[in-house]
């Protein structure tokens, strides 16, 4: 069934952009991301199918490995931009199709026939050796690997695939996702991302806004998915209670280091946290950040005037952002958690001691993600204090209990959305908790979190807006490719502690000249332009045409639940939430659902995920295909039904 999709470019439209000045007031990205007027080139026609002999490195009738082949090899490969790049990638994008095709149809299910043992065979009989003297030419490369590479595939656009939280992207989507890999902007400066680092502000701010409406200035990092968000999330909370355990100390008339030292039983009792890389752990705290409705985390006021003033009277931060002409304003494409926070000093400018004080506590129900237990382990905190979930979500009164006996600065972290299961915490209720106990709240709604779309399912996240942090990825319910993730806060100066300096990206002079700083945009430095094709997305289908994919999946889901306990040979786990849902075989054990499953695998007939509970362990069919059908939904439980031992 077609997706509606208001607003859509008309195929074909290609009218070029102009790169944002660093001094004009708007960009053609930030108006409405329509081009600005510019001559357009001349248009190339699309080629025959068959590549023209006559493109460099093309090969024609040689055979791979043949003399001509070399040859053709050897000579100096195409680039994907400039002005010959479209010309240059359209015969090597048929090759690629053809091959996807093939590769498919040779592979025939969701998954290659065999196992591991045989997948690995395959690949290595029509790839090795990959690196030799003399290659193999570009198509005879691209047919061969990428060939093999679907013919091995686990395809998610498969109704019977629904082992895990990996969506089939949307066509769209990975259309555009090569834009990205063709003009490969890096999005650690503006210079190598003029009208990317705009389209990314544009587009985490209106995510942004849809998690937190009532932030004061609610902003969203790109990450990789929810690993990388929940360790952000972790982050920010750990530099948060050392900011607020240095203001203590500063206005208590107290050094934060010095004090310590001279009382070595103190020291030995606090845990020393890891300097910031931002400048708050060479400062005072910036000024105080958004509290929501239900109050402050651990309630400690902020000192203002962080970073110092010019004769001007503007911070340093603020100037830096700015840029001189224009104080009061943040330029196009600038993100305002900078202004609030100034540039980490050189290392040859040597600060204070690391902040000191009580460790970050985190503590998260037994149904969290298992990035929450690795992210205190490499932030060097605390194991997680871990409630039991028996239910399979996080009871507040077990949260109140556990947080009742520690003492300190405290995460508590919500799921929204489990991987087990697409369970979702109580938000509204463990927000209460949270703020009655100072506690800084968490929800990673990696899973849940694009139900917000759907005005008939967005009840489900009621109270994610009351979280300090949310974790929200459309690489599961969003339907892009890999990587799709987002860290969203009610109030852009929260990302300060992540401000960075490198003078080589993000020179003082630069930023006062007008130059956006992008460093602060994320942990990492090299930085795909992923946001390319979650814009395009939302800008091609809107928000209804978003939520009718999630409500359509939803629904699908709801149909294999109905079908499950309709049939007395099965037993439902219980009714889904989202779009996860948990059955077996009636009266099989463990032994037999995992040998179900495994059959499942190497038959390549169908993609199970399996998921222990309180109850024992279940088949997990994770439901992300739109097009899902309820045949497809009758003939997977068939196949389950057919390969369970009697």
């Amino acid at each position: 069934m077609p997706v509606p999709a208001p607003g859509a470019p008309a195929p074909g439209d290609s009218t070029p952009e102009s790169p944002p000045s660093p001094t004009s007031p708007a960009s053609p990205v930030s108006q409405a991301c329509q081009p600005v007027p510019h001559p357009a080139p001349a248009a190339v026609p699309a080629p025959a199918h068959a590549p023209p002999p006559t493109l460099p490195g093309t090969p024609t009738t040689a055979a791979p490995g043949s003399v001509a082949a070399a040859e053709s090899a050897t000579e100096t490969p195409e680039l994907a931009g400039g002005p010959q790049g479209v010309k240059a990638l359209r015969p090597l994008l048929d090759t690629v199709l053809d091959a996807l095709a093939t590769g498919a149809a040779e592979r025939g299910g969701p998954l290659p026939v065999g196992g591991p043992e045989s997948v690995a065979d395959a690949v290595r009989e029509a790839c090795a050796p990959l690196l030799q003297d003399t290659g193999a030419g570009p198509h005879a490369a691209l047919r061969a690997v990428v060939r093999t590479l679907a013919a091995g595939a686990a395809d998610p656009a498969d109704p019977h695939c629904a082992a895990h939280l990996h969506c089939p992207p949307l066509a769209l989507a990975t259309a555009a996702d090569l834009a990205a890999s063709a003009l490969n902007p890096s999005m650690d400066s503006w210079d190598q991302a003029p009208a990317a680092s705009e389209l990314e502000a544009l587009t985490t701010r209106a995510l942004a806004e849809l998690v937190h409406p009532q932030g004061p200035d609610a902003e969203a990092l790109v990450t990789t998915g929810g690993t990388e968000s929940n360790q952000l999330a972790v982050l920010l909370a750990r530099e948060r209670a050392a900011q607020e355990y240095t203001a203590q100390e500063h206005a208590a008339g107290e050094h934060p280091v010095r004090g310590h030292e001279a009382d070595p039983e103190r020291a030995a009792r606090e845990h020393r946290t890891p300097a910031s890389h931002g400048a708050a752990a060479h400062t005072p705290p910036y000024p105080a950040p958004y509290a929501p409705p239900y109050g402050p985390c651990h309630g400690h006021a902020h000192s203002p005037g962080q970073g110092g003033s010019h004769a001007d009277g503007h911070r340093v931060g603020d100037r830096a952002v700015h840029g001189s002409e224009h104080p009061a304003r943040p330029h196009n494409g600038a993100h305002s958690h900078l202004a609030a926070h100034p540039h980490t000093p050189h290392s040859s400018q040597p600060g204070p001691a690391a902040p000191i004080g009580p460790p970050l506590q985190v503590v998260c129900g037994a149904n969290a993600h298992h990035s929450i237990h690795r992210a205190a382990w490499l932030l060097g905190l605390p194991a997680p204090v871990t409630v039991p979930t028996p239910d399979g979500t996080l009871d507040p009164g077990d949260l109140a209990a556990a947080l009742d006996r520690l003492s300190g600065p405290l995460l508590v972290v919500a799921t929204a959305g489990t991987t087990d299961s697409g369970a979702i915490d109580p938000l509204p209720a463990l927000a209460d908790v949270a703020a009655a106990h100072r506690a800084r709240f968490h929800v990673d709604a990696a899973y849940g979190g694009p139900v917000l779309f759907s005005d008939t399912h967005r009840h489900l996240l009621t109270g994610l807006d009351r979280a300090h942090t949310v974790t929200l990825d459309l690489h599961k319910l969003g339907w892009q490719p890999v990587a799709a993730g987002f860290l969203a806060v009610p109030d852009a100066r929260d990302l300060a502690p992540l401000d960075h300096r490198a003078d080589y990206l993000n020179a003082d002079d630069d930023t006062e000249a007008g130059l956006p700083d992008l460093l602060g945009r994320s942990l990492r430095t090299t930085r795909r332009p992923d946001i390319l094709k979650i814009a395009v997305t939302l800008k091609a289908l809107g928000r209804r045409g978003i939520a009718d994919l999630v409500d359509r999946t939803v629904t699908a889901a709801r149909t294999l639940a109905d079908l499950i306990e309709a049939r007395p040979t099965f037993e439902l786990h219980s009714r889904p939430t989202l779009t996860t849902v948990l059955f077996r075989p009636t009266g099989a054990d463990d032994t037999t659902v995992a040998t179900v499953r495994r059959r499942l695998l190497h038959d390549g007939r169908a993609v199970l995920g399996r998921a222990s509970t309180p109850t024992g362990l279940w088949l997990k069919a994770t439901l992300l295909n739109p097009h899902a059908h309820p045949d497809d939904l009758r003939a997977l439980i068939d196949l389950v039904e057919g390969h369970t031992p009697r």
